[in-house]
């Protein structure tokens, strides 16, 4: 009777591993409900080899493999509203470490991995204990060849379930059982494949650029400042999501009047960001460089292909070009492939007050502080800003202050010090979702008024999101980011044709990111060098 409780516990930890599921939507007790078509295939496959230590090897080895990617799939969806690709999401972990780090602080974070790494091989050692308890059972020849005709039976059925295409095997009825596990094994097998090849075709078509042997491009600009500005975050649930739209279009209808009676012509619209919830380098690089980034493998492509970004473009047109970059806290020597003549990362912008958790500094900080920061040139600017009061973890949010009273960012350390803390603060999606709220109307605050004091020099702005926030605090899957232009009448007027609407309610078609750079080169660019891309 002992023995038979053995059995049944070693069975059950088997289903659980199969019956996980791989998206957040599906964490339930409900996932219990399957019949995994896999769990007979294993246990009768134990049972067919015996004492064969390397099949109960390769089986556990299997099942710890699965139980993770199905649970980086659930973090991934959570994050990003995507599943874990192991050829290159790898280096997430290392960024994920960082944004633990600073939110739970370096103790934790330490503990945590041990954890983690201590739980794997638990796991993995208290598999290979169950899988020997089945194969050690007392079983006659006999018997075990028909738990190897058992093992056939279900992994055909598992196969018919799964295949090139699942139930492709016409039947009255739809099979019993679920196969999940070895849909997403083959699903995950298949997209790892689809990835090498992917990576192979864009490296071929990042070698082909229309405007590589250009010259004379953006002279239409005739050496206006241009400033793009990223809000972290930012989507299209401001104006569709109803826990966010009545707060942030209400700022953004007060932030309009200033920047017209500055002598300003405002227009906005919509660009579909080649990511969610994060990775913000994937929208930017995108913008840039005209090409889809929607994965970190074409993010490397981009960088070694010698694909000229727009920053290249403005820096072969006469302007010095800049990234005031507040989150980047490491070495980032990808940059030099991006074609900035200035890089202020956070260590070079002077902030001295406290931090904001993973936040470094408020963006009107950022904003009242890096003019100062670039060294005297007489060039035109040509800017990239990508703000972060709006990164998660969201808390604590800072209040506006009066322009003239930023200094070295002390007077910020006391809204710093408010909770509550990141852990207390997700414990409660509710009180995720307001604190995002907050956080985002906070950055349109500050940057819209920052552009608003520019009016005497008259740069031309765009001020755009760099993604969605995860599909949890969003609300949706949608990937369309606003995108607003701010400028001299004159210079806006020429962006008439891309559809936008007049104000910072965005209206019109919505545009692929990678549309951007082009269209921004043929917009100004002598007419017989460029033309718009359709």
């Amino acid at each position: 009777m002992k023995a038979a409780g053995y059995l049944v516990f070693a069975a059950l930890l088997v289903f659980v591993l199969l019956a996980m599921p791989s998206h957040p939507d599906s964490v339930g007790w409900g996932a219990l409900g399957r019949a995994p078509l896999e769990l007979p295939v294993i246990l009768f496959a134990v049972i067919a080899f015996g004492r064969n230590w390397g099949v109960q090897l390769v089986i556990a080895a299997l099942l710890v493999t699965v139980t993770f990617i199905k649970l980086a799939d659930i973090g991934m969806f959570t994050a990003y509203d995507r599943s874990f690709n192991p050829i290159l999401d790898t280096f997430l972990i290392k960024a994920g470490l960082g944004l633990l780090r600073d939110s739970i602080g370096m103790p934790l974070t330490v503990l945590a991995v041990a954890g983690a790494a201590l739980a794997t091989v638990l796991l993995f050692y208290i598999l290979m204990q169950a899988l020997r308890l089945w194969a050690e059972m007392s079983v006659p020849r006999l018997g075990r060849l028909v738990a190897a005709a058992g093992a056939l039976a279900f992994a055909g059925l598992a196969v018919a379930k799964v295949g090139p295409e699942p139930d492709h095997w016409r039947f009255a009825q739809s099979l019993p059982g679920s196969a999940k596990t070895s849909a997403l094994a083959f699903a995950r097998v298949s997209q790892m494949r689809e990835t090498a090849l992917d990576l192979v075709q864009f490296r071929a078509a990042a070698a082909q650029d229309r405007y590589a042997d250009a010259t004379g491009l953006l002279d239409r600009l005739q050496g206006q400042d241009v400033i793009i500005i990223y809000i972290e975050s930012y989507g299209r649930a401001s104006f569709e999501n109803p826990l966010y739209a009545p707060t942030h279009t209400t700022t953004l209808q007060a932030q309009l009047g200033p920047l017209q009676e500055a002598g300003f012509a405002v227009q906005s619209g919509w660009l579909t960001s080649p990511t969610a919830g994060g990775q913000s380098w994937l929208a930017h690089g995108t913008l840039s460089s005209g090409l889809w980034v929607s994965d970190n493998g074409r993010y490397s492509a981009m960088l070694a292909s010698g694909n000229k970004s727009l920053f290249h473009i403005a820096q072969e047109a006469g302007f010095r070009t800049a990234a005031v970059m507040p989150a980047i806290t490491l070495a980032w020597p990808e940059s030099e492939a991006m074609g900035f003549d200035v890089i202020l990362p956070a260590a070079d912008i002077p902030y001295k007050g406290a931090r904001f958790n993973w936040v470094t500094m408020p963006d009107q900080f950022t904003l009242a502080t890096y003019p100062d920061l670039l060294p005297k040139d007489a060039r035109s600017d040509f800017i990239q800003i990508a703000l972060i009061s709006s990164h998660a973890p969201w808390v604590p949010v800072p209040d506006m202050i009066p322009w003239e009273d930023v200094s070295d960012g002390t007077e910020f350390n006391e809204m710093a010090a408010r909770g509550p803390t990141p852990r207390e603060l997700w414990k409660n999606r509710d009180d995720v979702r307001e604190a995002y709220r907050q956080a985002i109307d906070y950055s349109l605050q500050a940057t819209f008024s920052y552009i608003a004091r520019l009016g005497a020099d008259a740069p031309l702005v765009f001020v755009l999101g760099d993604h969605q926030a995860a599909g949890f605090v969003a609300g949706s899957d949608n990937r369309d980011v606003p995108v607003h232009v701010v400028g001299p009448p004159e210079v806006v007027e020429r962006l008439n044709g891309w559809g936008w609407q007049d104000g910072l309610v965005p209206g019109g078609p919505v545009r692929r990111m990678d549309r951007f750079r082009n269209d921004f080169i043929a917009a100004f660019s002598d007419e017989t060098l460029a033309e718009a891309v359709e």
